[in-house]
């Protein structure tokens, strides 16, 4: 029998990279990535916002357009309702 192994030490350190060991250099590679993360956050706020903004421009464009090209037809009667209960029975006995 012929059974092969294998070595997953190889493996585990293409995904596990080790911390440097110089204590500039890992300092450097700190506020690197806390930069990086900055960047992120507040990229994602504006790029949010902007979709927020363009949002509600679009609509508010839209709806405007859409009055004015609306118009009032007379076999509509436009009112407001109000749903009213069945008055209660009294209970048969």
């Amino acid at each position: 029998m012929n059974i092969r192994y294998v070595q997953f030490a190889k493996l585990r350190n293409l995904f596990e990279p080790r911390k440097p060991r110089n204590p500039l250099v890992r300092i450097a590679l700190g506020l690197l990535g806390i930069a990086i993360l900055a960047v992120l956050v507040v990229g994602g706020v504006f790029i949010g916002a902007a979709m927020i903004l363009g949002g509600i421009t679009w609509k508010l464009l839209a709806s405007r357009k859409a009055r004015a090209t609306r118009k009032a037809d007379p076999t509509v009667v436009d009112a407001e309702y109000r749903v009213v209960r069945k008055a209660a029975l009294p209970h048969a006995r």
